[in-house]
C-alpha cells in the first residue's frame, strides 16, 4: 500500500510537459487568417470535455432523487 501511494505522489508531482497536437494540425491552425478552423477546434473541445460532466450530474441526480424520495415514505 505504502509504495502505491508513494507512486501515486510521484506521478501527481512529476510529470512531463508534452504538446498534445500534431504538426499538420498546428501548422495549419496558426497560419490561417481569420482563425476559424481554430475556434472551431475549440468549440469541438468544450463539447468533448462537457458531456462527460453532464452525463455523470444527471446520474448522480437521479441517484440522489431516488434516495431522497425513498427516505421521505
Amino acid at each position: 500500500m505504502k509504495n502505491k501511494v508513494i507512486l501515486f505522489v510521484s506521478f501527481c508531482f512529476f510529470f512531463l510537459e508534452t504538446n498534445a497536437q500534431c504538426a499538420m494540425c498546428r501548422a495549419v491552425l496558426e497560419s490561417e487568417e481569420g482563425q476559424t478552423a481554430a475556434e472551431g477546434i475549440n468549440d469541438g473541445i468544450v463539447y468533448l470535455m462537457a458531456i462527460p460532466y453532464i452525463l455523470v450530474g444527471g446520474v448522480g441526480y437521479f441517484i440522489y432523487r431516488k434516495y431522497n424520495t425513498s427516505k421521505k415514505k
